[in-house]
């Protein structure tokens, strides 16, 4: 099989081709605007890596959606600063390139396999979030954040209408909160601009206090990298076509914490991690501020996010294993061994 993923140095495309280069005879087709958490694979005669712009090489995407039997379409803005600050670019690439993308898979018949988001759902009331039963609620419009869900709302159901209208082979999967090494790269964390684990690494590095926005109350159900994997592969897989025309959130309820909670875990994780008593850096604390302030006009938090994954376990056996505190242990590890190794690139150079 031979599969496309436009974003294959993200954090799901980087960990989705290491898993199908190791368990899998599959050939992989991938473009991205860097090479780094794939590098490893560049030499491997199933990887086909171009460097490229989804919004400019257009016409290696066409060419590669023909030749390829299933389509990832991974680029995305998935930041909430982002969202507030640049919403038009959240539409502009999130909805209006990837739409393109999409149309090539009707005209060529080929399957995709779309990244959806738990955003989706918004500020659903359900207990669990049922991927074809739950109502999508999301806020006003002058509040920016939306417009992620929204486009990517639009797409499931543009996706869906292809499928019903026109034969469409698809499936549409919803991260809940996907962790683990390579998650971002710690060196371009920002202030408010990175997902909320790595702000919090990149704060306990520089010894800055962990800002809980609005007091850190809001719940997510965090998922390990390598529990997700199971999930996503058995969906590419897609074994007797049981994943045709399904949505299926991909998640870990019982990883359920809140912002508070999550600090305080990477907190106590790092305050005996020996490479912070090596370099004697603070311990670790926690400000509060408002979402105002730490994201700026325009943003508006969901309380709490908790995935029904029923489906997933029905159709494939899903069954995530990985706790919320090795996760993250883990998480840490890797930024540790970036920075180490980023320590040495400047000390070469010097």
């Amino acid at each position: 099989m031979k599969i496309l993923i436009l974003g294959v140095n993200g954090f799901i495309g980087s960990h989705l081709t290491d898993r199908i280069l190791r368990d899998t005879s599959w050939e992989i087709y991938g473009m991205d605007l860097g090479s780094h958490k794939v590098a490893e694979h560049l030499d491997n005669p199933r990887f086909h890596f171009v460097e490229g712009d989804i919004s400019i090489s257009k016409e290696w995407i066409e060419y590669h959606v023909k030749k390829c039997d299933v389509v990832l379409p991974l680029v995305a803005i998935a930041t909430p600063k982002v969202y507030v600050t640049d919403p038009l670019r959240v539409f502009e690439l999130d909805f209006e390139e990837n739409l393109r993308i999409i149309r090539q898979c009707v005209k060529y018949k080929k399957r995709v396999v779309f990244p959806s988001t738990s955003e989706v759902y918004g500020m659903c009331e359900d207990s669990e979030f049922d991927e074809e039963n739950s109502p999508l609620v999301t806020g006003p419009v002058p509040m920016n954040r939306w417009i992620y869900s929204t486009s990517k709302q639009l797409l499931d159901r543009v996706i869906w209408a292809y499928g019903f209208q026109q034969g469409l082979a698809f499936t549409l999967f919803r991260p809940f909160n996907f962790m683990g090494p390579k998650l971002d790269s710690l060196n371009t964390a920002k202030e408010g601009s990175s997902r909320l684990v790595t702000q919090f690494a990149w704060n306990l590095f520089n010894g800055e206090p962990l800002n809980l926005v609005d007091g850190g109350v809001a719940h997510r159900c965090f998922c390990d990298i390598e529990d997700a994997l199971d999930g996503l592969m058995a969906i590419i897989g897609n074994e007797g076509g049981k994943a045709d025309g399904k949505i299926f959130n991909i998640g870990n309820p019982g990883n359920d914490a809140s912002v508070r909670e999550i600090a305080e875990m990477m907190i106590e994780i790092w305050k005996e991690h020996p490479f912070r008593k090596e370099r004697g850096i603070a311990e670790g604390s926690v400000v509060e501020t408002s979402s105002g302030d730490f994201y700026g006009k325009g943003y508006q938090d969901v309380m709490r996010r908790t995935p029904s994954i029923k489906r997933l376990q029905e159709t494939f056996g899903y069954s995530p294993k990985i706790g919320i505190q090795e996760s993250l242990r883990r998480t840490i590890d890797f930024f540790i061994e970036e920075h180490k190794a980023l320590e040495k690139v400047v000390e070469t150079e010097a």
